[in-house]
């Protein structure tokens, strides 16, 4: 027989939460697999406390509202190697790049894709953010049209 899926059995998955500062006084927060899943707080923690309260009720209206959930990929789907082809030109300028930190090429590819991806993932700055239901809500709402 199997499980059924409810409010307790996704709590219970281990989402990936980001907390970002977003300026002096202001931390955003985000669970990355659940579009639209965010909030904001004055310190790391509060922003941390907000969004466990978004992501259930993120979850809490989908389920009402039969949306698919989004479940969390196990971190063992992903070997952390990766193969990329690149023109000679590129390979030569990392090559002379890395030399010049005093690092190994693939050290130096490391660090420019993670803080490629960081600042990528970053929030836009823009109007602020809530973690009321409402406004979970119409994101779940949205992200299913």
């Amino acid at each position: 027989m199997r499980k059924r899926k409810d409010l307790t059995y996704y709590l219970s998955l281990p989402y990936t939460i980001q907390i970002t500062r977003e300026d002096e006084t202001t931390w955003f927060a985000r669970v990355v697999e659940l579009p639209g899943c965010m909030t904001e707080g004055d310190t790391p923690e509060e922003a941390a406390d907000l969004i466990l309260d978004a992501l259930a009720g993120w979850i809490e209206i989908a389920l009402e509202d039969g949306r698919p959930i989004p479940e969390p990929q196990p971190v063992e789907a992903y070997s952390g190697r990766f193969v990329v082809r690149v023109p000679r030109t590129l390979h030569q300028q990392l090559v002379e790049a890395a030399e010049q930190e005093g690092v190994s090429l693939n050290q130096f590819i490391n660090v420019a894709l993670a803080g490629r991806v960081t600042r990528a993932a970053a929030p836009k700055p823009g109007p602020a953010r809530s973690a009321t239901r409402a406004r979970a809500a119409k994101a779940v709402r949205a992200s299913a049209r």
